[in-house]
C-alpha cells in the first residue's frame, strides 16, 4: 500500500496514517468515537489527525450538532489517497484468490475475519480489566 500511495504521489504518507485513513474513512466521525473504535488513545488519534491535517489529508469542522465537537471531513487529498489504498489491497486479493481460487481464498478471507474478532476481543476485554 504505502510502495503504491508513494508512487501516486502520496511520498509523504507514512504507514502509521493508514489506520486512520483506511477503509471507509473517518469522514464525518467524531474524533472520540474513531479513537474508540481504533482502540487507541484519543491524545494519539489527535497527533495523528494533526500531522493529517497538516499534510492537507484531512480537516476538523465544528460539528454543526455541537459546538464543542469536531468532525473529521477527509480533503480531496485524502479521499484519493484513500482509493489509493483501496485498489491495492483489491488487487492483492485478486492476485491471492487467483494463486488459492476462490474458495480458498474465500476460507482465507472468513479465517482471517475470525481472527481480527477474536484479537478485538481480547483487546477490549483487557482494556476493561481495572
Amino acid at each position: 500500500m504505502l510502495e503504491r500511495l508513494h508512487s501516486e504521489g502520496f511520498a509523504d504518507f507514512d504507514a502509521s496514517y493508514l489506520i486512520v485513513v483506511q477503509y471507509p474513512g473517518p469522514q464525518g466521525e467524531r474524533p472520540a468515537d474513531l479513537a474508540g473504535r481504533l482502540r487507541m488513545s484519543k491524545q494519539a488519534l489527535n497527533h495523528l489527525l494533526g500531522q493529517l491535517e497538516r499534510l492537507g489529508y484531512l480537516t476538523r469542522e465544528a460539528d454543526p450538532a455541537d459546538g464543542r465537537s469536531k468532525r473529521i471531513r477527509l480533503t480531496a487529498r485524502g479521499t484519493k489517497a484513500g482509493l489509493v489504498i483501496r485498489e491495492a489491497v483489491t488487487e492483492m486479493e485478486d492476485a491471492w484468490a487467483q494463486q488459492l481460487g476462490p474458495e480458498r481464498f474465500a476460507e482465507l478471507r472468513t479465517a482471517l475475519q475470525e481472527l481480527n474478532e477474536r484479537l478485538s476481543s481480547r483487546l477490549v476485554a483487557r482494556a476493561s480489566i481495572p
